[in-house]
Formats: structure tokens, C-alpha cells, sequence
């Protein structure tokens, strides 16, 4: 088994210079939703309202949907460190398939969110809202999902430049669309909220088309478009196993923070206005440790894949240390200046909003809290998926974010009286059961890995 010498150091540079752009890309792709947000409470609460609950059904079944997808990229990394050249090809066409696969119960689930959200308790006009803009985002769900298939094709190689640059491109094209379909333009009816929904799907597209392109002139020799109709059941399965695991650990952490914002709507506008504005800043600072921890899962399964489980054992260590320093620096900002943060989604100087500013105060004094743990487990979720071990994280996440988070923060909220603090608290314990959890099981399983190596005979030892 090869031995490594390679100290954090190096691993830190080598790491940065992959997570550089894809912390850049992922802070582009939320600035997406943030963007909307910014633009769409210029059409006052109900509005905002709207688009807090329709983004969260959004959001949710596109993490869980396009985690699956994720599989595509620790299947690349692995056979790249292995100079396997096939398995990358093979990996992202069936990567492309199961998008298709996967997109058709999803846009079911957006035509028909009316009844479910009546179901869930929403107000009929934040329903109705909700569901409108549901139905115009829908048609961008498969070109989101196939854009991340091809965009593990990219992580897996260590090329995440391309990546940042179409996502830089797409806030920009979003910005310009919004104007025109939610305020009118071009010959085109203001079309509100609603309008944010379309502005998006082209936006999905228009990045979809862009990246494949790329791909197909920078990557011709794994004839991704080529022999794109081959249905490879074999490798579809083998994305399916290591991609579920994964798109219900995104899952239950997303659908921890949707059944927050669910519980808030029953709580009242104000307070699910103030929860909105928290939760897209802390989406914001999240995206920074994602891309830290993207990159240190391709270090990991790039590192496993050449048989080096030291290496993958510097690289997760690198990325939960430079993860859990860069949200101490986000809390901290939290902190220091919620007023300043507040006032970039709403006027402050306005009293009727003065319950949205109360509340979104103390709902951004406890994510600061909560961004710290948020860093360590999201790169010992990413570090476990450069291993392929997305099982485990699967069945550790499941207790820690609703045993832990959902539970405790229904009981503090409802039981306790603390309404959205005591949410917020909930959300902030289920991070940190998911955090250490996640950290202790990748430390083991890694070790695992380089015992196995370590007992295996050599080549020259086998018969």
C-alpha cells in the first residue's frame, strides 16, 4: 500500500485550490434563491410568505433528489485516482439517466403542492401562492438535475473552474429574468411570483446546456453524449447505492429545516418572515464550508481510489478543520451585525416590521451557534462520501435530525412556549448530534480501510 508524507499543510493548499471555486459557485447558486428572496419581498409580505414555503417544498425535494445524483461524483473520483477511465464515462451517462428517472415523480409532486400544503396546514393564500410558483419553477427541475450529474463529472477530475464560471453566469441571467418576469418587460406580463418560478427553470436550463457543451469538446474521450441512450443497468444500480444514502442524508436535514419553516407558518407572518430572512443568511454562509467540503470529498476518493486511505485520512481531517473555522468567522458576523443583515431583506426603519425584526434578531443570535456545528458535519458527510460510505451517514443523520433536532425543537416551540426560538434551538441540537457523529464515524471507517490495505498481500505475495 503507498505511504504518504504529505503534511496538513500541503493538503490544505492542495484542497483549497479545488474548494476556491466551488466555494464560489455554491455562494452563486444560493445567491439564486437569495436574489429571489431580495426581489420578491419588494412585493410585501404575502409574497415573501409565498416564496418562503414554496422554496422550502422546492429545495427540499431537489437536495434529496439531486443528492442521489450526487453519486456520480465519489463513483468519478475513486476511478480517477485509479486511472479508470471507463467508470467515469459509464458513472456520469447513467448519472444523466437517472436525472430523467428521478425528475418525473418530483415535477408530479410540484404540479400537484396545492392540496398538499392545504394538508399541512398552510394559510389558503400562502398556498395558493406557493403552488403557483411551484408549477413555474418545475420546468427547470430536470435541467438542475442533469446539471448536477455533469458537474460530478467535473468535481470527481479536481476541475471545478467551469463549474464557478456558469454560476457566476446564472446569478447574472437571473437578475435580468426576474426583472422582466416579475415586473414585465420585453413584451412579457408582470407576472409577480409566479414570475421568479419561470426566471429560474430558464436559469436551470440555460446553465444545463452551457456545462454539457463544455463537457462534450473538454471531455471527448469518455463519449458522455455519444452513447448516451446505452441504459447501463449495472452502473445505474451502483449509482443508486451509493447516491440514496445520500439524498436521504440531505434529506433528513433538509426536511428538518422545511418542517421548521412548515411549524413557523402556524406561528404566524411575522415570524415565518423572520425565519425566511435567518435561514437564507445562514443558507448564504453555508454555501462557503459546502465547497470546502466538496473539495475534501474529492481529495478523499481520489486518495482512495490510488489506495492511499493516509492520504484520505489528511484530507477529511484538513476539511473539518478549515470547515468548523470558517463558520466561527460567520458567527461571529452573525453577531456582531444582525440589524445590517436584516435590513438587506427588509426596512428596518419601517415600524410595521418591527415583530420581523425582533424576531429575526434572536433566530440569528442562535444560527451562529448553529453554524459552527453546521460546518463539522457537512464535511464529515462529504469526507464519508469520498469513501463511499453513504450508508452510515444515512442511518446516523436519520436520529440527529429529527429524533434530536425536529422533536426537541417541536417540544421547546409548541410544549414550551418558546415558539420560533425554541425551533431554532431544536435545529441547532440535531446539527450537533449529526456534527460528532459524523466526524467519529469517518475517523473509523478511514482507519478500517488502512488496516484492510495494510493486512492485504502484496502483489508479489499472492499466488
Amino acid at each position: 500500500m503507498p505511504t504518504s508524507n504529505i503534511s496538513y499543510a500541503a493538503e490544505f493548499a492542495k484542497l483549497i485550490r479545488i474548494a476556491l471555486p466551488l466555494v464560489v459557485a455554491q455562494l452563486a447558486q444560493t445567491t439564486i434563491s437569495f436574489v429571489d428572496t431580495l426581489m420578491v419581498g419588494q412585493l410585501g409580505k404575502e409574497a415573501l410568505a409565498g416564496i418562503a414555503i414554496g422554496s422550502s417544498f422546492f429545495f427540499l425535494l431537489y437536495v434529496v433528489f439531486s443528492g442521489v445524483v450526487l453519486g456520480v461524483s465519489p463513483m468519478v473520483s475513486q476511478a480517477f485516482g485509479a486511472n479508470d477511465a471507463q467508470t467515469v464515462g459509464r458513472a456520469t451517462r447513467q448519472g444523466l439517466w437517472l436525472s430523467l428517472i428521478l425528475f418525473i415523480p418530483g415535477f408530479m409532486l410540484f404540479w400537484f403542492s396545492h392540496p398538499i400544503l392545504l394538508w399541512l396546514g398552510q394559510l389558503p393564500e400562502t398556498a395558493r401562492d406557493s403552488s403557483a410558483y411551484l408549477r413555474a419553477i418545475s420546468w427547470g427541475f430536470l435541467p438542475g438535475l442533469a446539471t448536477m450529474a455533469l458537474r460530478g463529472l467535473l468535481e470527481g477530475h479536481g476541475n471545478s473552474k467551469p463549474i464557478m464560471i456558469i454560476a457566476i453566469f446564472g446569478v447574472g441571467l437571473n437578475i435580468v429574468l426576474n426583472q422582466i418576469f416579475m415586473f414585465g418587460g420585453l413584451g412579457i406580463p408582470a407576472m409577480g411570483l409566479v414570475g421568479t418560478g419561470y426566471a429560474s427553470s430558464l436559469v436551470y436550463l440555460s446553465m444545463f446546456l452551457i456545462l454539457s457543451t463544455y463537457i462534450r469538446f473538454r471531455y471527448p474521450q469518455y463519449q458522455i453524449f455519444s452513447n448516451l441512450f446505452e441504459l447501463d443497468s449495472s452502473m445505474l444500480w451502483k449509482l443508486i447505492k451509493v447516491g440514496l444514502p445520500i439524498g436521504m442524508t440531505l434529506g433528513f436535514e433538509c426536511s428538518m429545516f422545511s418542517a421548521a419553516a412548515f411549524a413557523m407558518g402556524l406561528l404566524g407572518k411575522d415570524q415565518l418572515a423572520a425565519h425566511q430572512i435567518a435561514l437564507q443568511t445562514a443558507s448564504v454562509s453555508f454555501m462557503v464550508p459546502l465547497g470546502l467540503a466538496i473539495a475534501a470529498s474529492v481529495r478523499v476518493g481520489q486518495a482512495i481510489g490510488r489506495k492511499n486511505p493516509r492520504d484520505a485520512e489528511t484530507a477529511g481531517h484538513v476539511g473539518m478543520l478549515v470547515c468548523m473555522g470558517v463558520m466561527v468567522v460567520s458567527a461571529i458576523l452573525f453577531l456582531m451585525f444582525p440589524l445590517w443583515i436584516i435590513g438587506l431583506y427588509t426596512d428596518i426603519a419601517n415600524p410595521e416590521n418591527s415583530k420581523v425584526i425582533e424576531f429575526a434578531t434572536s433566530f440569528l443570535a442562535i444560527a451562529a451557534l448553529f453554524q459552527i456545528f453546521d460546518g463539522l458535519q457537512v464535511s464529515g458527510a462529504c469526507s464519508l462520501r469520498g469513501l463511499k460510505d453513504t450508508t452510515a451517514s444515512m442511518l446516523l443523520t436519520l436520529p440527529s435530525y429529527w429524533l434530536v433536532g425536529s422533536v426537541v425543537g417541536y417540544f421547546l416551540c409548541f410544549r414550551m412556549g418558546w415558539g420560533g426560538e425554541g425551533l431554532w434551538l431544536g435545529m441547532t441540537l440535531g446539527l450537533a448530534t449529526a456534527a460528532i457523529l459524523l466526524s467519529a464515524r469517518f475517523q473509523w471507517k478511514v482507519r478500517r480501510i488502512a488496516k484492510k490495505m495494510n493486512s492485504a498481500p502484496s502483489f508479489s505475495e499472492r499466488p
